[in-house]
């Protein structure tokens, strides 16, 4: 019986392996034979999650053909890689991708650190600030104090808790947006939002036009649905989208769902101006597209002088094309698992029912602290401080990169929490690989991307400052180190660092 439970093919391999792009060897660097060199590329792959563990491989003669290299080198790679411990094969059932005993999974998202590994590690890998403390406290006894005659109640609230939907429609009618409760629902956070919306409107094989780079771990939900998708690749610098080629892919593409980010963009900070949220709401409505505008990062600009646009379902009156989601991770914390969908009464309707066979309803407590939040003034009081600590950090994480990496790229972005990186050439997956041995933890960009996009990119969130950020600068310039030296940096240990 064979070991393995998905496969991959020869093309796919290929493409993958061809996204990684090395620097070009230095005077005195030697180059690794080509076996080595293809077993290393798949190894990363395994690491990175973009090939997954027990997926079968390519025949050695099919996987030669496609990267145009000899049999011999593929059939050397492979027994390499058996060697590892990251392959093994069996006669006649063929060979499959693998951990080495005491190596962890690799991840498919970005899931933050336990805390106890914190010691060692600076961990990137996660773009989520500490509570912003005495607001969590002060809203979780204020949510105690309200939770009496809910406890004499079955719990089960699958639209949200009425006050909290009365709130919520009240606050983006504040924003110039008049809204009903009847148009909001409220979820298990964004991602739980994202995903509701992608069953209602998706199904299995549906195309979804997305930005690129956009957030790993929606990109990864949707493929885990099933969706085919469709990358509409990103402006210059952090100007926003680039309407023509939306234009273009909305035009020939036809996806049934659009996800943008265009408020603080998450990998690369940038804020869609108002006449590109104009014109890709006209484009998402002439093409049937359902356009779904993630809010998460609004609230978190950073610079005094920023000018907020309006938001994008500003442009859809009717309510017809533009599905917003929002939430309290961001803004205020990511334990906070609350988020919440503004569309069309009938889209929030078909939503609810569906919620009956997911996840039934939203903790009942946590929404009473959010709706506690919002109706005190004490949200607005959080995330100024939210406000303050990631403008603290993104000063000294911007200086601490430029002092210890002047030759990596980047521009500072006026809002949200995160620096997307260009890395000086170095390939980002071997950047994160060595940096979880010289102890700090950062995603490689093509996590980012689809098909192997954004190898030379790594993402830095706003999660430290000070002495912590200095320290972190330095790791990934050890790291960068050890990849420019083609070394793998197994023998170095990260100290423990405190602050």
């Amino acid at each position: 019986m064979a070991q393995w439970t998905s496969a991959v093919g020869a093309a796919q391999l290929a493409r993958l392996l061809n996204s990684q792009q090395d620097r070009p060897a230095g005077p005195g660097t030697r180059r690794p034979p080509a076996y080595r060199a293809l077993a290393d590329g798949i190894r990363l792959l395994v690491l990175e999650g973009r090939v997954p563990v027990a997926a079968r491989l390519p025949a050695e003669r099919e996987l030669a053909l496609s990267l145009s290299v000899s049999r011999t080198t593929v059939a050397a790679a492979y027994e390499a890689l058996r060697a590892e411990g990251f392959l093994e094969s069996r006669r006649g059932a063929g060979s499959w991708t693998a951990v080495p005993a005491g190596n962890p999974l690799p991840a498919r998202g970005l899931e933050p650190l336990p805390p106890e590994a914190l010691g060692s590690m600076i961990d990137l890998g996660c773009a989520a600030l500490p509570a912003p403390e005495p607001w969590l406290t002060r809203a979780v006894q204020g949510a105690l104090e309200e939770l009496p005659p809910y406890a004499h109640t079955h719990g089960d609230y699958p639209a949200g808790l009425p006050a909290l939907r009365a709130m919520i429609a009240e606050r983006y009618t504040a924003r110039g947006i008049p809204t009903m409760p009847e148009q909001i629902m409220v979820t298990t956070g964004a991602m739980g939002a994202i995903d509701a919306i992608c069953h209602l409107f998706g199904g299995r094989g549906e195309r979804i036009a997305v930005e690129s780079p956009s957030y790993a771990n929606i990109l990864q939900l949707m493929r885990e649905a099933g969706a085919r998708l469709v990358p509409v690749a990103m402006a210059e610098g952090l100007t926003g989208w680039d309407i023509e080629r939306w234009r273009q892919v909305l035009r020939d593409a036809a996806p049934r769902i659009a996800y943008v980010v265009a408020d603080f963009h998450n990998p690369t900070g940038a804020l869609a101006g108002e006449d590109q949220r104009r014109q890709l709401v006209e484009a998402a409505r002439s093409a049937g597209t359902v356009l779904v505008a993630d809010e998460t990062m609004t609230e978190l600009w950073l610079d005094e002088d920023v000018s907020m646009p309006r938001p994008v379902c500003a442009f859809d009156p009717a309510g017809s094309t533009v599905v917003t989601v929002g939430s309290a991770s961001k803004a205020f914390w990511a334990g906070m698992r609350i988020g919440w969908v503004r569309g069309a009464p009938d889209v929030i309707r078909s939503l609810v029912a569906a919620r009956a066979y997911a996840d039934l309803g939203t903790p009942v407590l946590e929404q009473l602290a959010v709706n506690w939040l919002f109706s005190t003034g004490g949200w607005e009081q959080a995330v100024e401080l939210r406000r303050g600590q990631a403008r603290e950090n993104r000063d000294a994480l911007v200086a601490a990169m430029r002092k210890e990496l002047p030759s990596w790229e980047f521009e500072v972005p006026r809002g949200g929490l995160t620096l997307w990186v260009r890395a000086g050439g170095l390939s980002g997956s071997r950047l994160a690989e060595v940096g979880e041995r010289v102890g700090v933890r950062v995603p490689s960009g093509p996590r980012f991307g689809v098909d192997g996009a954004f190898e030379g990119y790594v993402r830095l969130p706003f999660t430290v400052g000070g002495a912590v950020a200095e320290e972190a600068a330095a790791r990934l310039a050890a790291a960068a180190r050890v990849v420019e030296s083609g070394g793998s940096g197994g023998g170095e240990a990260p100290r423990t660092f405190v602050a």
